[in-house]
């Protein structure tokens, strides 16, 4: 685990479910962000003790990154879960266009239920799924989006993002990357 900036934490851990022959990498990051009044974990896989202790939250970016959220004991904020789910994810469900408590806005990426997010205080994009690094450089994942949906969707959706002040990308699925690479990826 390190500070990738001030208030912003990442780690790396290995996911649970990963299979071989997926396309994606075993290990997956995880963040905490501190907000001002609130530090924040965001799809967390077995986060360090110090970020569990001082954290008040937990925001998914897609239901399906439960992770470790629930073990966690923390209020979990959660896109709506895909139908029909047998277990979804209990907490506050959010939507894309809505913005959290914690100044975190969020934008439908994939569908209605995968987020990226935008924390305002520290000028970071997190990503879920829809942002993927396998060696080349940020990238919309070309496989990823969901029925209907076009990578071109995809991109027109999350434009948005390049108006803001983003310093720092933050991908599930790869390393923190900066406003240069989220340019490249909705280029």
């Amino acid at each position: 685990m390190g500070e990738i900036a001030s208030g912003v934490w990442h780690w790396r851990a290995a996911h649970r479910e990963w299979q071989p022959g997926q396309t994606w990498d075993r290990m997956v990051s995880s963040y905490a962000i501190d907000t001002g009044d609130d530090v924040v974990l965001f799809d967390p896989v077995d986060p360090p003790a110090e970020l569990r202790e001082r954290a008040s939250a937990v925001v998914l970016t897609c239901p399906w990154h439960r992770r470790d959220a629930p073990e966690l004991g923390l209020p979990i904020h959660v896109p709506p879960p895909d139908p029909p789910d047998p277990d979804p994810v209990r907490g506050e469900v959010f939507r894309g266009g809505e913005t959290l408590p914690f100044g975190i806005r969020s934008f439908e990426a994939f569908e209605p239920n995968d987020l990226v997010l935008y924390v305002e205080r520290r000028r970071a994009v997190v990503a879920g799924d829809t942002f993927i690094d396998l060696g080349d450089g940020l990238v919309v994942h070309p496989d990823w989006p969901g029925p209907g949906v076009t990578v071109e969707e995809v991109l027109r959706r999350l434009r948005p993002l390049l108006d803001l002040p983003v310093d720092l990308v933050l991908p599930a699925h790869g390393d923190p990357a900066d406003r240069a690479a989220l340019e490249r990826a909705l280029s």
